[in-house]
Order: structure tokens, then sequence, then C-alpha cells
């Protein structure tokens, strides 16, 4: 039951993206703008069918599955469907064995033969009986060859990887230009694949060992973090939300890139800290919790409902020495003129970096990319005028690409000689940073990002 729901809901998406009005970058885009999958086949019915949290998982992983190899698996079909022109095809029937040759290529739990023999199933089912011979026909070739699979067409290095990870080729360029063609495929690969949940604990109601043993009493998968102290990879928990452990407040969901932050930034316990981008909030909350809730915060966004988040996010944690202002990053407020111990900017950002969580990201527009330094530099401007002498100015992102990261801070520190990089030790397999550090999802399995930290002499 449960993997034939998931079957049409993917199939229902690959449909979808088989318009012929529309490539698939751009039908995903406009579908997928807000919230990923859950836009299309919405979180209700993503889990409604679902009798535990390990198939929900399931279902999820199907349906991204799908659409992020969308053109290789077009690919296949059309190499095997001989005899059938691939225009004339239904869409349906389509969308059907896009489903098949993912659970074949992708899952190794389905044997081949039988996701080829359900799909000709849900071909009859959809009211497609003629074709499902030539469905039939088609996936039996390509089951024939599942062992030996020919080369996709030959092309450029950018070309091959593009239609192979389902990444635009513009996209596919910048990487290769940064870390050559090994690293580039791990890299799309990985924002492919399924990705671990990452949550740390919160000290202030418990211990690691505590948050584990009430984890695993409810079925969920818990691993400890390789490397970082009081985190943990969790799966099988279905709606996260709905744990009587999250409802408590023992715990929040952070990547463990995202984390790093708050280790970077170390403010001491009485000093005085200004998040500018604070939204929703989990850096703040992670340098509450590194200092015990001591001293004070000063979370800012510019949207109202998201100060929200914050307030209702501090409130579940047990944190009391969270404040909230709204304030635009951009804009100079004068009574915070010099006044901070440590200011954290986390500015907005091509997100390039969690692809694998959100993965139409990756079809963003070029150009309005092209725009976002200017913002960038700007909001790093303003924070830096709020550090006290002798304080720290933090900038951060999620995203791979020096021009939002080493270039933004190369012009700042030729403009601002009062500030120079100070070094950092990461935890595992990081170590020492001389003043910044690329976090990369291949070398390290976390998300994408960039930290750099700064002291403004005294």
């Amino acid at each position: 039951m449960v993997r034939n729901t998931a079957r049409e809901i993917a199939v229902h998406l690959a449909y979808e993206l088989s318009f012929t009005d529309k490539t698939a970058e751009e039908l995903v885009a406009e579908r997928l703008s807000r919230d990923g999958f859950a836009e299309l086949a919405g979180e209700d019915e993503l889990y409604s069918e679902a009798p535990n949290a390990k198939q929900a998982e399931y279902i999820r992983a199907l349906v991204c599955g799908v659409a992020d190899h969308a053109p290789e698996l077009d690919e296949f079909i059309a190499r095997y469907a001989k005899g059938w022109s691939f225009d004339r095809i239904p869409l349906v029937a389509s969308a059907i064995m896009r489903v098949a040759m993912y659970e074949s290529l992708y899952r190794s739990d389905i044997p081949t033969r039988v996701a080829v023999n359900e799909a000709v199933e849900m071909t009859k089912r959809h009211r497609r009986e003629k074709a499902a011979g030539m469905v039939n026909a088609i996936l039996r070739k390509f089951a024939a060859n599942r062992e030996d699979m020919p080369p996709l067409p030959k092309g450029s290095p950018a070309q091959t990887l593009s239609l192979r990870y389902s990444h635009p080729r513009w996209l596919v360029e910048r990487l290769l230009s940064l870390i050559g063609e090994e690293e580039t495929e791990a890299y799309l690969r990985m924002n492919n694949q399924v990705v671990p949940t990452t949550i740390q604990t919160n000290p202030l109601k418990g211990t690691p060992e505590e948050l584990e043993k009430l984890l695993r009493q409810t079925g969920a998968q818990v691993e400890p973090h390789p490397w970082l102290a009081g985190c943990f990879s969790v799966s099988g928990t279905g709606d996260l939300e709905q744990l009587s452990a999250f409802r408590e407040g023992r715990f929040t969901v952070q990547d463990a890139a995202a984390r790093l932050v708050a280790t970077v930034a170390a403010p001491a316990q009485e000093d005085r800290v200004l998040d500018v981008c604070a939204a929703p909030g989990g850096k703040s909350f992670a340098m509450a919790m590194d200092r015990r809730d001591r001293g004070q915060i000063l979370s800012c966004d510019v949207h109202p409902h998201k100060l929200k988040l914050i307030d209702s996010g501090a409130q579940r944690l047990g944190i009391t020495s969270i404040r909230t202002a709204l304030a635009d990053a951009r804009e100079e407020h004068a009574a915070w003129l010099e006044q901070a111990d440590v200011v954290v900017a986390d500015v907005p950002c091509s997100g390039l970096g969690i692809i694998r969580k959100k993965p139409d990201i990756r079809y963003k527009n070029p150009k309005e990319l092209a725009k976002l330094p200017r913002e960038q530099r700007a909001i790093l401007e303003n924070a830096a005028s709020y550090v006290r002498p002798g304080g720290t100015l933090i900038y951060s992102t999620c995203t791979v690409l020096p021009e939002e990261n080493q270039e933004i801070i190369h012009v700042f520190l030729s403009r601002h000689p009062e500030f120079r990089r100070e070094t950092f030790t990461l935890p595992g397999p990081v170590g020492l940073c001389d003043g910044e550090a690329t976090l990369w999802p291949q070398r390290l399995g976390t998300d994408g990002f960039y930290i750099c930290r700064m002291r403004r002499k005294a």
C-alpha cells in the first residue's frame, strides 16, 4: 500500500515534468519554489498513507529521487524506445517508466523485475492498456542492460555531469572550475541522496545520553555525530515536531555546518551578542545553549513573522537570554554602534550548499544570484559598525561560491584595516583554520557552508 502510494505521487510529479512546453528545470522551479516537494505532493498526502515513519521517509525519498534524476531517466527511456517515437509516448506512461527506472537504479531494496511488473500494472490502472505493452517492452530492455548500462551521450564533462546528476550546466561548470571533475561529481551525487536529519542536544534540558535514550524508545534510528559532540543523525522519526522530546525542548534541528557558526563565534558568558540575520534562530539558540543561557543575545530579522518563530523556539528550549528586534540588516541603528562584543552576519545567499535538502535551489536563475554579493557586502559593512573595539565579527553563508564568500571578505578587509581575520579551530576533520573555512558536503558530510571570523582592533 505504501509503495503504491509513493509511486502514485512520484508518477504525478514525473507526469508534470513531462510537458513539452516547459523544461524540467522551469517546471520544478515553478512548482517547488516555496516548500520543496511539499508544494506538489503536500505533507498530508506524503504521510497520510504511511503506517510508520520509516515508510513515510520511503515515500519522500522516491518522490524527490524521481525529480532529481528526471533528465537522466528520460535519456534511458528514449534509448530503449526504438520503434516508438519518444515524443508520442503517453505522458503518464513516461512518468511511470521514470519511477520504475529510478527504483531499479537507485533503490537497492526493490528488485528490477518487481519495479517492471508493477509499472505495467500501474499503466493499466491509468487506463492506458495499449501503452502497457510498450512500457513492458521498454522496461524489459532496460532491465536486461541493468548491470551493463551503456554510457550517457559523450560530451564535455560539464554536459555529461549535468545530465547524469540533473544539475544546470552553469552550476556544473562553476564547480568544475573550483574543485575539479572528481570532487564535482561527488558533490552532485551527494545532492541527489537522502540526507539524515541532524539534531543538537539542548544542555538546558538534559544530557546527550538522556536524549539518545528517549529517541530510541520511539523506534527512531539514532547515531551520534562522528565528530560533533552532543549532536546526532536521526531517521525513522516521522514528523520531528510531534515527538515529546521536541515539544519539551530537548533538542534543536540544525545541520553540523550551521552549528559550527556558533562554535566559531564562541561568545564569552557575559558577552553582548548581535545576530543581524537570525531567523529562524538556530545560530542564536546554539550560542545561548553553549553558554548556559547567560549574557544577552539580540536576534534580528526584517520579517515580523520570523521573529515570532525565534520567540517561540526560545520559549520551547527554555532560553531566556534572547530577545528579538525588527531590523533590516542593511540599515544602520545608531543605538547599536560599537556596542556588541560579538556580531554574527549569516547573510542571505544562493543556498547552493543545501541543495541536498532543498532540491529546487539548483534551478535558481543565475542572473538573480549574481545580484546577491551587492546585498551581502551591504549587510557586512553595516554589521561591522556594531562591533566594539576588540570585538568579534562573524560572516557566514550556506553556499560554496567564492563570489559570495572569500571575495566578499577580501573587499571588506581591504576597506577596513581595523579588522583582521582570526584563526580558529573546528572539531573533527576540519581542524585549524586561518580565519575562514569552506565546508564542502562531499568532504565532510555536512551542508555546504562558509564561515569567517574577524577581530576588530582594540
